[in-house]
């Protein structure tokens, strides 16, 4: 039942209406990623201070990343292998490409469109039918933090934990407690964590698999090669053009899992920011895909596919591949890394599903949401990986649908507002 449900909401037609939106952004702004690299670099990496009381743009940032910046680095790459193979990780960088324009027209869309949090805000204006769309989109957001935003999350991090021999009902504990208390707060208290633990675990990570490619650099070339041949193989082994069409969908979804490219869902952590134009909130966007995908991810696989094991999936094939490099301190690194970025993720999308839900409810219920938060990270913990999964991608669907529509139907505006870049 449930996987017909996820095939319903997450299946190649939402793939395939989420890469068509981010081509055809892409193409109608000819390629304003890639061409003006520049621009949105300077734009996130210099960009002035807050006033006091106001959320900065590095915390809101970091909350973002935070939100994308997550076990999608580490149990979704290695997920995305599993099932597609090395070729995955190419369709991952082609949806990473296209849906930096994606996220750049939601995020730029939310800063002109302030009448409600969020994606809301646009996705309200959406035509005659934009309430609608936006009660379909809230419903989905409160649904998807519950899925992605948190049990994948709570899983991951009970399985990294569980390496230290942390009893995964003690980790759903600890967790539940720690994010009641965001759920409670808001984001301004959510933004004082994530500030701290993003560029650490960041560091942390990336330093680690560094180490691991230092290590293993004879195997890198083999590896890219086998992301490339795996990407397009047609052979009769790999099933011929359905195997090619498994990599291409094992690759777009997870890396709309780890990106978040189409749901619209970062541009709730830039809500509050002050003074930046729309422009400048939408090239955030784009840094954010970079730095989570093009980046992170691509490092993750590489050290995946140097190290690679086949009898081990999800943040196990991560665990081996760091621990076949670098031992007993591997291991412990990524686990460490791993909870990090779960927390980290979960306190982000606590506050979207807050936000999602306060739409629905004209604001009541924020106390009853954070329970429910946390019971479903304890449950997260517990219930296993493949049924969170199909959890999280089926929630997914529920935002994508609606956002991609707004998104469309703003297409002219969007092209409109980044004329305006010279």
């Amino acid at each position: 039942m449930l996987e017909a449900v996820k095939n319903i909401l997450w299946g190649w037609h939402v793939l395939g209406l989420i890469l068509i939106a981010g081509l055809t952004f892409s193409v109608n702004s000819k390629f304003f990623q890639i061409r003006k690299i520049s621009f949105w670099l300077k734009t996130v990496l210099f960009g002035g201070k807050k006033k006091k009381g106001e959320i900065s743009q590095f915390q809101a940032l970091m909350t973002a990343l935070a939100g994308s910046i997550g076990t999608g680095n580490i149990v979704g790459v290695a997920a995305a292998i599993t099932v597609g193979g090395a070729g995955a990780i190419f369709w991952m960088w082609v949806s990473a490409i296209f849906g930096m324009m994606t996220i750049f027209a939601e995020n730029m869309l939310s800063a002109k469109y302030k009448n409600a949090q969020g994606a809301l805000g646009y996705i309200e204006k959406a035509g005659k039918h934009g309430k609608k769309l936006a009660l379909f989109y809230a419903v989905g957001c409160v649904l998807s933090s519950l899925g992605m935003g948190n049990m994948v999350q709570s899983n991951a991090a009970a399985a990294s934990l569980g390496q230290f021999g942390v009893p995964n009902y003690i980790s759903g504990i600890i967790l539940a407690a720690t994010l009641l208390f965001v759920g409670i707060y808001g984001m301004k208290f959510a933004v004082k964590i994530t500030e701290k633990l993003v560029p650490l675990m960041t560091l942390i990570f990336f330093i680690s698999s560094l180490l691991v490619l230092w290590i293993m650099r004879e195997k890198i070339p083999s590896a890219f090669a086998s992301i490339i041949e795996g990407a397009f193989s047609l052979r009769a082994g790999a099933g011929g053009i359905a195997g090619m069409l498994i990599a291409a969908k094992a690759g777009i979804s997870r890396g709309v899992f780890t990106n978040e490219a189409g749901l619209g869902s970062s541009s709730f952590a830039y809500d509050e920011v002050q003074g930046k134009s729309p422009i400048q909130i939408g090239c955030m966007g784009i840094f954010q895909v970079f730095a989570d995908t093009i980046v992170m991810c691509t490092v993750t696989a590489l050290c995946i596919l140097c190290c690679f094991a086949p009898n081990f999936d999800g943040a196990k094939l991560t665990f081996f591949a760091f621990e076949s490099a670098l031992g007993d301190i591997g291991v412990y690194a990524v686990c460490v890394c791993t909870a990090l970025f779960a927390l980290a993720t979960m306190v982000a999308w606590c506050c979207y599903g807050r936000a999602g839900l306060s739409y629905l409810t004209k604001g009541r219920g924020k106390q009853g949401f954070a329970v429910v938060f946390a019971l479903a990270a304890f449950a997260g913990c517990i219930i296993p990986l493949d049924v969170v999964f199909k959890i999280g991608d089926t929630f997914n669907g529920l935002m994508a649908i609606p956002n991609l529509l707004a998104l469309f139907y703003f297409s002219s505006e969007i092209l409109t507002e980044v004329k305006k870049v010279h």
